[in-house]
């Protein structure tokens, strides 16, 4: 069973699969750490809040370091638009996926 990442507009962006982070491809691009959200190399991004990867001012959470590459999840079908929700935080989750 896989838990989807979305944007503020309810787009599905990726999935998360224990304590790593996906693109719908597939393609492993980040860490998660309980609500922390951090790059494969380990720099954190964010938090996960709503489903969605948000900036919740929390200060710097510092480097957590490399877990290796967990390799290729598969692809996952999208699971459609959700719908808006609103989030007082900016969304952030293109941090991840810029590389």
């Amino acid at each position: 069973m896989v838990d989807y990442i979305y944007n503020q507009r309810g787009e599905a962006v990726g999935f998360w699969k224990g304590q790593h982070i996906y693109e719908l491809s597939g393609k492993p691009v980040g860490q998660l750490r309980d609500t922390h959200v951090h790059t494969l190399s380990g720099e954190y991004i964010g938090e996960l809040y709503k489903e969605m990867v948000a900036d919740k001012h929390i200060g710097q959470r510092g480097n957590i370091g490399s877990s290796g590459n967990p390799g290729n999840a598969g692809n996952h079908a999208n699971p459609g638009n959700r719908g808006v929700v609103s989030c007082i935080y900016p969304e952030v989750w293109e941090s991840l996926f810029k590389n």
